[in-house]
């Protein structure tokens, strides 16, 4: 059929601009693929690097080489579809050199520029700390930081402490110290394999007792003395530290978890020195566990008030007490251990060891400020379960002290499921009429010891002062024949490491048994959740975990 001529001319008109159209569409070639820009490296560690660059657009993958010293062959170590790389394995103080480039459906741009990185020296960073904290910092385990002089970490702020950390007292500086002021918290946590360890500046083989001051945590909790009360060891600054006048003992200063603290409790004074750990007014807010003080030069742990609890506790060769307890103390501690075999020398000037050195020292109130005598109130009612207390024995005299326990000054409390071994004097003194008030009260147990090796289970009155005793077939307080040593399964006579410590009962041990498995009255009151009741005495289960295993440590140097 043959179309009219006005026809032809229409489909012309239609048909020519679509064909020239057609030819316009023609595929553009792709732009030129380029190699990825801004190629940063960065050393995380000494063995370790952080590979960053821009991205490419139509980039599908990149390519990242490396390559070993300034003359090296380069070599892929990754495709990626990510603009991030981080590159382990690396050997420390090497220098390196890495670049990238992009692909595209098969297609690949060139590589970019080579950057260079020399990872560090295998050992930490070193950093001073001289200056009050007063916003929030983290101290890293790649770096030994050295306290120098009294730090304190305040105005509210948090200062958090890796696993694994090492911090030194400066033996320069004297009494060199960090204190947690009231409203600041530590979140000093560590592990079993990675415990962050407070301890002198000096080397291994030269660390005294009294090397530097200690650890101070300060609280809002309450105490039985009114205001002002200054700790001691801080009478002579330009700024005491006050603890006095708080009334939360819920309140937290953070956390202490597998913390060593060694050769600390340098004396400020006469009569007037650090411990190696303090907590003053601490309330119950804050978290302690698995905390070990090591050859410390004054009390290892001491408690002003407060109502902070504490679970695993390790104290090896104080000065003075172990666990010392004043002031209206409302908390509880479970599973603690106290060792000495002597009295170590403190570091020249630091002061010197205690003449009355005791496992636990416990005071209601004593000495000014006290708001009604050893009566105070909050009385100082703590409970204390499944401790383990070792003397030394024959080791050294003293002219007072060498009791496992004082009971003194109005205090009460609840003593169970303990070993109270090796100490001369006497296992246990109960001392004054206000503390035998509050036996009477039922404000104060003592049962299911096991007493070894001691001068004579409780202390007897000589002279005026108070000396009671309670009855030990009642309270299910053994007197056993044999050493110390004979209670568990490694005691070992001259200790030089942790490792030769077993406190797990032996077997046959009395203190494998004989516990008090089931809390009634004021006891099931105070202990609460926190405390259980146990078929075991002394601070180690026989079937249970070896818990002091692996962080804690022993040296007299």
């Amino acid at each position: 059929m043959r179309l009219p001529q006005i026809w032809k001319r229409a489909f012309l008109a239609i048909t020519l601009p679509l064909a020239f159209a057609a030819c316009d569409d023609d595929p553009v070639a792709p732009a030129e693929l380029v190699p990825p820009a801004g190629l940063t490296v960065t050393a995380n560690g000494a063995t370790a690097a952080t590979i960053t660059f821009s991205s490419v657009q139509g980039a599908t993958e990149y390519v990242l080489q490396r390559a070993a010293g300034t003359a090296g062959n380069f070599a892929e170590i990754a495709t990626l579809s990510a603009t991030t790389y981080e590159d382990s394995g690396l050997e420390a103080g090497t220098a390196y050199r890495y670049r990238v480039a992009a692909v595209r459906s098969g297609q690949q741009s060139s590589f970019s520029s080579a950057v260079s990185l020399t990872t560090a020296v295998e050992g930490p960073m070193e950093a001073t700390i001289s200056s009050n904290i007063t916003s929030n910092r983290t101290l890293y385990a790649d770096t030994l930081y050295t306290l120098s002089g009294y730090v304190r970490v305040g105005n509210g702020a948090t200062l958090t402490i890796e696993p694994g950390t090492k911090i030194v007292g400066d033996y320069d500086v004297i009494a060199s110290s960090l204190f947690i002021e009231r409203g600041a918290r530590i979140m000093a946590e560590g592990t079993a394999a990675e415990p962050i360890v407070f301890t002198s500046s000096r080397p291994e083989g030269e660390r005294r007792p009294g090397d530097w001051g200690g650890l101070v945590l300060l609280g809002n909790g309450v105490i039985n003395r009114s205001s002002p009360v200054i700790l001691e060891g801080t009478e002579n600054l330009d700024s005491p530290v006050e603890y006095s006048g708080g009334s939360d003992n819920s309140d937290s200063s953070g956390s202490l978890k597998y913390v060593r603290i060694e050769f600390a409790g340098h004396e400020v004074a006469p009569n007037a020195e650090l411990n190696s750990l303090t907590l003053a007014a601490v309330g119950s807010g804050t978290v302690i566990e698995h905390v070990q003080v090591l050859a410390g030069l004054d009390d290892s742990f001491e408690w002003f008030g407060g109502a902070v609890d504490a679970r695993y506790l390790v104290s090896y060769e104080a000065g003075d007490d172990h666990l010392d307890i004043s002031e209206g103390y409302q908390g509880r501690i479970q599973h603690a251990i106290a060792f000495q075999s002597r009295q170590l020398l403190p570091r020249p000037g630091a002061g010197s060891v205690a003449s009355d050195p005791q496992g636990i020292e416990n005071d209601g109130c004593s000495g000014q400020n006290c708001l009604d005598g050893q009566d105070s109130e909050p009385l100082n009612l703590p409970v204390i379960a499944n401790f383990t207390l070792i003397g030394a024995g024959s080791a050294y005299t003293t002219s007072g002290g060498d009791m496992g326990m004082n009971i003194r000054r109005g205090t009460g409390g609840y003593y169970v499921n303990g070993v109270v071994a090796r100490y001369d004097r006497a296992a246990i003194s109960l001392r004054d009429a206000t503390t035998q008030a509050r036996l009477a009260d039922d404000d104060l147990l003592v049962s299911n010891l096991v007493l070894a090796e001691n001068g004579q289970a409780f202390l007897p009155q000589t002279g005026e002062t108070v000396q009671f005793s309670v009855d030990e077939e009642d309270n299910d307080i053994d007197l056993v024949a044999g050493s110390a040593a004979s209670l568990f399964n490694a005691l070992p006579t001259d200790p030089s490491s942790a490792t030769q410590f077993d406190w797990t009962p032996a077997a046959g041990s009395p203190a494998a048994t004989g516990g008090l498995t089931e809390f009634n009255g004021k006891l099931a009151e105070r202990a609460g959740s926190f405390v259980t009741a146990t078929s075991y005495r002394g601070a180690a289960d026989p079937n249970g975990d070896k818990w002091w295993e692996g962080w804690t440590t022993y040296a007299d140097n």
